[in-house]
């Protein structure tokens, strides 16, 4: 993953001061080889020379003499520097070896990590990125060379830290951004350092993404656990707040009613008085569904066939569905999947959310699918409609109390669906549909909401 830019250098000096070597091995022995020949030539000389001229012959003998002794020393520095560089050249090779060794290990420690590892150049080109990187931007290896922004605009914030780190040399810590994974949210945490080398000069920049999809999930679960525990004392003092003045008023209500009845048909009294009552019951609705919410009872746990659920339903919804050109497709498995323990009365209550969700959102007719399965150790439940999505500014808050898009809601049912789920230890999820590419009309297909329920008893 990492590119060795000493390795050539390095090698040419090792080749240069070997050719060096060799070059001087040659001219020292081609030096020998002269020096032995005008020795030879010299004795030769020597002998046909008179006895006067023996002493000056002597002296020119130790001349030469001398040379050769040089000659040999320096013979004798060329096999020393061969040897040295032949240590050099030994070490040399073994620090390649070691440099692979650690560069395989470095390799494989990134490659099991779970967070994504992207380095980058000066320019803000890739230059390497581990497996998990690979999986978590959804690239591969052929964007290497490449800059951050050809990730494409969905990690544009990648590119952005990495700049700002360039620019103000500061590391960047957790900065979390959401991206579109096949309809469902995925939560990203991105970071930035500089990257040195060994002599402390900037040579890029590193980035770590971390997926935390999972962690914010849970965290979003228990702030919607501590909203809902928080409700209980609340929701026993509205029922004794209000709750039974408001009976009182419905009461005297429903008398004034029969009162002027007897005495006075002045329409609109009449009206005043059905806007009061249709008002004092809506209030009802609300503090019920609040008590729904906040209630802390322990749910009775029976075992429960979902398919007959769900067929039961299908039933109730038929003649709606029908006025409102909504096509009911019920897949069920061939086989049972298996039973679940849990209230039946519970579970009706959070199908029939979910259907009137879908039919709500379907108002020119379309397909409302329900379909069962076994996913693992669970129950898969889900309902898909084919209406117009859920906005993403408003996917975080679906599950909120009191939280609704339409006029005549109370923002309680996908609230209570949430926590009747937790309540049977299972989870509820939902993604949004994107179109195809050969539907270029419509820029999303509908809604899937997934519910989980842990089986009892293995089919």
């Amino acid at each position: 993953m990492f590119d060795n830019h000493d390795g050539p250098s390095v090698r040419r000096f090792a080749a240069g001061i070997a050719l060096l070597s060799l070059t001087a091995f040659a001219v020292t022995a081609a030096m020998l080889y002269h020096v032995h020949h005008e020795q030879e030539i010299f004795a030769e000389l020597t002998e046909h020379l008179p006895k006067s001229d023996f002493e000056a012959a002597r002296e020119l003998s130790g001349e030469l003499s001398l040379q050769g002794g040089l000659v040999v020393l320096l013979g004798l520095n060329i096999i020393g520097t061969a040897i040295a560089l032949a240590w050099v050249v030994r070490g040399y090779l073994s620090s390649e070896r070691t440099l692979q060794d650690v560069k395989v290990y470095s390799t494989d420690v990134l490659a099991s990590m779970d967070a994504g590892v992207i380095t980058t150049d000066r320019n803000g080109r890739m230059t390497s990125i581990n497996p998990s990187g690979l999986q978590l931007v959804h690239c591969d290896k052929e964007h290497l060379g490449r800059t951050l922004e050809s990730l494409g605009k969905r990690h544009a914030l990648l590119a952005e830290i990495r700049d700002e780190v360039a620019t103000y040399h500061h590391p960047i810590r957790d900065r979390d951004y959401t991206v579109d994974n096949q309809g469902h949210r995925q939560t990203l945490r991105a970071g930035c350092t500089l990257l040195r080398n060994r002599r402390g000069e900037e040579i890029g920049t590193v980035l770590h993404v971390r997926d935390v999809s999972e962690k914010e999930l849970i965290e979003e679960r228990l702030r919607r656990m501590e909203r809902y525990m928080g409700l209980g004392s609340l929701a026993a003092g509205l029922q004794h707040e209000i709750k039974n003045p408001l009976s009182a008023l419905s009461l005297h209500i429903q008398l004034l009613c029969e009162r002027l009845d007897a005495t006075t048909q002045d329409a609109e009294v009449e009206e005043l008085l059905d806007v009061l009552h249709t008002e004092v019951h809506r209030i009802n609705d609300v503090l019920d569904g609040f008590r729904n919410y906040a209630s802390t009872n322990q749910i009775g746990l029976t075992s429960v066939d979902v398919a007959i659920l769900i067929e039961r339903l299908v039933r109730l919804l038929r003649p709606q569905a029908e006025q409102q050109a909504v096509k009911l497709d019920v897949q069920l498995p061939a086989e049972m999947v298996g039973l679940i323990q849990g209230d039946s009365v519970g579970l009706e209550q959070v199908l029939l959310n979910l259907a009137l969700n879908g039919m709500a959102a379907m108002a020119d007719g379309g397909k409302l699918t329900f379909r069962l399965s076994r996913q693992d150790e669970f129950v898969r439940i889900d309902v898909r409609d084919e209406g117009n999505g859920i906005p993403e500014e408003i996917r975080s808050r679906v599950f909120d109390p009191y939280f609704t898009t339409r006029n005549n809601g109370t923002g309680m049912g996908l609230a209570l669906c949430d926590k009747i789920v937790r309540q049977h230890d299972g989870s509820i999820d939902f993604r949004v549909l994107e179109n195809d590419a050969s539907d270029t009309h419509r820029s999303v297909q509908g809604t899937e909401f997934t519910v989980l329920l842990p089986l009892s008893q293995p089919a």
